[in-house]
């Protein structure tokens, strides 16, 4: 009969844990790295930025849905251990999107490390965000974060992003059809972080506050 082999199983509880803190240490320090080196854009201004902007976003969006979906195609162990490149490669385009963003609205020079993160995570981790920046009026005011706050705020965002991609490791043991759910939610992500941008540099006038969190 067949020979089975459960000396290294993998989803071992103490297996687990330690995947789980590997892939949150490394999505925080990607975090980090990513608004530190915000990406230049050569985009120019556009005349009609709404339009530019949402053509953008479907670029990145598939971008984005080819990347994820490519590197979840190993299945078992191997789809496991591609989890945080996958996230953080699609975060790397998230980020370049938003910067062409910013630049078709005339608005990279509002365009730095708060600013970024906000666009990049609003929408996974509006807990973690929402004290970036205050409303007064129509202005956009971001608070100026010092390096433990935006050390903080990648941690918390890492832990919250990496569990939610973890529970949903379980499609990587299905091939193909795991690799078509990652792809289609990093699609649906980068656009949700594609409308954040959006809002952000063509709605609300920006400024940034010359202050620091306590």
């Amino acid at each position: 009969g067949p020979i089975v082999v459960t000396l290294f199983k993998y989803d071992s509880p103490m297996n687990e844990v330690s995947e789980t803190a590997s892939v949150q240490s490394r999505l925080s320090s990607a975090i980090l790295d990513l608004v530190s080196h915000t990406p230049t854009s050569t985009v120019k201004t556009s005349r009609t930025p709404e339009v530019a902007a949402t053509g953008i976003a479907n670029k990145a969006a598939a971008q984005a849905a080819m990347a994820a979906g490519s590197l979840a195609l190993p299945p078992g162990l191997l789809g496991w251990i591609t989890i945080a490149p996958e996230i953080i490669t699609v975060w790397r385009i998230q980020a370049a999107m938003v910067s062409d963003i910013a630049a078709v609205y005339g608005k990279s020079g509002a365009l730095n490390r708060e600013s970024m993160i906000y666009c990049l995570f609003k929408h996974t981790a509006a807990q973690a965000t929402r004290d970036l920046l205050v409303l007064v009026g129509e202005r956009v005011i971001f608070k100026r974060a010092t390096a433990q706050m935006l050390q903080n705020m990648a941690q918390s965002i890492g832990i919250k992003v990496s569990q939610r991609a973890i529970t949903k490791a379980a499609g990587r043991w299905v091939p193909l059809l795991g690799a078509a759910g990652v792809a289609g939610y990093a699609a649906y992500d980068t656009k949700q972080v594609a409308q954040a941008a959006i809002e952000l540099f063509s709605e609300l006038e920006y400024e940034t506050a010359n202050c620091f969190y306590e």
